[in-house]
């Protein structure tokens, strides 16, 4: 078995949403030039596959998908809102590669062939609601994940863990209704897309959020996830954590306000592995999201994922 496994694709560089667009190719370069240094020697990586319709659906309607189908274009940009979430030709192939790297990881993870995933994808998917894209979201990879975990490898109980610095309202309103998928999840507050409340907590106490202050730094981020999400998750005995593993709490990222560093990445990714450790074998699968400061992803990737790999700091 190999500990960590990263699924990644060439395909995923091909969305282009436009001119200065913060949701860039670079960020996917920047992630894997990181991750193929020397220190990351041991992983293994894999190509992600293309993703199902019927993946998709277990999260999105059809007719939100076959729309997105009919508007991706065959030359230039169309966008999906107002002007935030925009495909261009290369789009549904990297959105779809997206969708079966999730999966494939939750395979993977479950049929023993590895302990941990990281899947190095874009674009981000966790604002993508199950028929609507915005926030740079298409599908919501993360969400479809937990459904196809739940619905094809029958586990009873499947938990998403989001430290993005935005709130995943796609990934909240996927789950609001379905007791048996956890979401928690860390954010600055306020801050787009306005979701995100500690009042927000689903039909049976499924969604836990930790909204935080604009200029929040490490210690109080470690004393609210210590005091209200990690006891929630632990509480929820997944079978299964999904990261939606966003590095734009990092102080340097130019969309927001929190002052996270490199620490406090591999600090609640080891806190998250360690409930995974008590109460499912280990297995988390991690799916990249947002982060827009080049330096900020890059050094909040390597920690995260030596993490993942076992690294004690």
């Amino acid at each position: 078995m190999s500990p960590t496994l990263v699924y990644t694709h060439d395909a995923c560089l091909n969305h282009q949403p436009g001119p200065g667009h913060p949701e860039s190719p670079e960020r996917l370069k920047t992630v894997l030039r990181t991750l193929r240094a020397p220190e990351f020697a041991a992983l293994e990586w894999r190509d992600a596959p293309l993703g199902t319709l019927e993946q998709v659906e277990l999260v999105h309607s059809r007719d939100f998908i076959d729309e997105v189908a009919e508007i991706a274009p065959k030359q230039g940009y169309m966008p999906l809102d107002a002007g935030d979430t925009v495909m261009s030709p290369g789009s549904w192939e990297a959105v779809m590669r997206c969708v079966g790297a999730a999966c494939a990881g939750v395979d993977a993870v479950l049929n023993g062939d590895a302990r941990n995933v990281f899947c190095a994808t874009r674009p981000c998917g966790h604002h993508a609601e199950p028929s609507r894209a915005m926030g740079f979201c298409i599908f919501n990879q993360a969400a479809i994940a937990a459904a196809y975990a739940y619905e094809v490898h029958k586990l009873e109980r499947v938990a998403v863990v989001d430290f993005d610095v935005h709130h995943g309202n796609g990934t909240q309103a996927a789950f609001f209704h379905r007791p048996e998928l956890f979401y928690a999840s860390s954010h600055q507050s306020p801050l787009y897309p306005g979701t995100g409340a500690a009042s927000e907590t689903g039909v049976a106490h499924n969604i836990v959020n930790v909204p935080l202050p604009t200029g929040c730094d490490s210690a109080l981020f470690r004393l609210r996830i210590s005091a209200e999400m990690l006891p929630a998750v632990r509480d929820f005995n997944p079978e299964l954590i999904i990261i939606s593993a966003g590095f734009d709490a990092h102080r340097l990222d130019p969309l927001a306000g929190l002052g996270l560093d490199d620490d406090d990445f591999h600090w609640v990714t080891r806190e998250l592995v360690k409930i995974a450790d008590e109460t499912c074998g280990g297995h988390v699968v991690s799916i990249l999201e947002g982060g827009y400061s080049m330096e900020g992803l890059a050094n909040g990737t390597r920690a995260h994922v030596r993490a993942l790999m076992g690294a004690r700091d």
